[in-house]
């Protein structure tokens, strides 16, 4: 297996522009495909989970043409359902090109196999295509009851009126028939039975949405009405902002190490709840800074002066007991961002991670302890005691799991002044595919 070897560092210091959401660029491709007219988006995340929506698109009718040398693209939009009726779609384990693609295709009457790597078919969605078939989608499973691989036929949508899915597996459920229902044209309640996780992400959603001429209706977060006749209509030009939770790791080191680590693309008036990772860092004690578009973190200040800085010298980070559910994905790289705090720390309210790229809670616990730490962990939380004042393990071998947050996460250990090994780096590329290289620019 392939290997990147991480010194030993006990500084970070820096400015990163950080690449484009893949939240925001996948849902901006989509909406766009399924837009009248033509929309330029630009500042496009060019990773493995776009790579693979691009190509459906493709497949599906979309032409999507690259403008010029950087990662702005133009989307020529099928003004509705999508025009190529037959298509073999692979997306990887891209779930924010898997979970929409499946409701679209579902609703553009005609017959797609939807697949992906292992990973892709052991992550469920039952609950995405219970409500579609309720909606009178043709659905069926290729191999185990609830997960892809799924074959699409032509269905009988009997569209107005209300249709239900579960909240608390994935937000992306509730994404994906959001952004499908326009294409019947018809007045359509969604309706969220149990708690609904990950709510900022639906707030992104609906924004993006409403910049493509759909208005949503809500009733607090319960439901959800698509009004009769939307349509999607291309707004012309877009940008994709900055990647929040790719924010997280610099905003941490920084919290961590030093600082100021300043991160550029995503800062005060973002659409992205990940940013509320800055107030995360913040309650452990962190300095933080915020403008419009940048963020800034510095370690916390201990008591009494230092002579060199006329200030107090750089402190640990507070022990916390939070519950996680608004930001899942950012709150990864808290969990290792506990292993510098001043006692305990737990992660409440995080059992969407079983779900995920790997079943995050429990590869956390594993690769914390490989580090020094103690870690319990329970069906949706985990708590994590750093081995302090004893020093991190060294030359440890991090496992990632085919899961770009945990390479990126645990790239932090190595601020504890102690070298560690990570395995199979490359599966960054989902998300970030110069991760490693920003990193060094800022460890010291």
């Amino acid at each position: 297996m392939e290997f990147l070897d991480l010194p030993p560092a006990s500084h970070a210091e820096g400015v990163v522009r950080l690449p484009g959401s893949k939240s925001i660029s996948n849902r901006f491709l989509l909406l766009a495909a399924l837009a009248r007219g033509e929309t330029l988006i630009r500042d496009l995340l060019w990773s493995d989970d776009v790579e693979r929506m691009l190509e459906a698109l493709g497949k599906l009718g979309v032409r999507c043409e690259r403008q010029g040398a950087g990662n702005d693209y133009l989307v020529h939009g099928a003004g509705g359902p999508f025009p190529v009726k037959q298509a073999d779609l692979f997306l990887g384990n891209a779930g924010t090109a898997f979970r929409p693609l499946t409701a679209a295709t579902a609703l553009s009457n005609g017959e797609y196999h939807l697949h992906g790597v292992a990973r892709m078919h052991e992550r469920p969605i039952g609950d995405l295509v219970d409500a579609l078939r309720a909606l009178g989608a043709d659905i069926a499973y290729l191999d185990n009851e609830g997960f892809p691989p799924l074959q699409i036929r032509p269905g009988r949508i009997q569209a107005g009126g209300r249709v239900q899915v579960r909240g608390n597996a994935s937000s992306q459920f509730l994404t994906a028939l959001l952004m499908a229902l326009p294409l019947t044209g018809k007045r359509m309640t969604v309706e969220v039975v149990g708690e609904l996780i990950s709510k900022p992400y639906i707030e992104i959603t609906l924004k993006l949405m409403a910049r493509f001429g759909v208005s949503v209706a809500r009733d607090g977060w319960k439901s959800f009405t698509i009004p009769e006749g939307a349509c999607y209509v291309s707004p012309g030009e877009v940008f994709v902002e900055g990647d929040a939770s790719s924010a997280s790791y610099f905003l941490a080191a920084g919290a961590i190490a030093g600082g100021p680590v300043r991160v550029e693309g995503v800062g005060r008036d973002s659409i992205q709840g990940d940013v509320r990772f800055a107030e995360a860092l913040e309650a452990m004690g962190a300095r933080i800074a915020m403008g419009p578009n940048w963020i800034e973190a510095r370690s916390p200040l201990s008591p009494g002066p230092s002579p060199a800085r006329g200030e107090g010298s750089m402190g640990r980070l507070k022990a916390f007991d939070a519950d996680f559910n608004h930001i899942p994905d950012a709150a990864m790289t808290l969990a290792v961002a506990a292993l510098f705090a001043d006692g305990p720390c737990t992660l409440r309210n995080i059992g969407s991670w079983r779900v995920k790229e790997t079943d995050r809670i429990a590869a956390m616990a594993t690769e914390l302890r490989k580090v020094g730490a103690q870690v319990e962990e329970g069906p949706d939380w985990l708590k994590v005691f750093p081995p302090h004042p004893s020093p991190l393990t060294a030359h440890a071998e991090i496992a990632t799991y085919d899961d770009h947050r945990m390479a990126m996460c645990f790239s932090l250990v190595s601020l504890g002044a102690v070298p560690l090994r990570i395995l199979d780096p490359k599966c960054v590329n989902k998300t970030f595919p110069e991760y490693f290289s920003k990193f060094a620019e800022i460890a010291k």
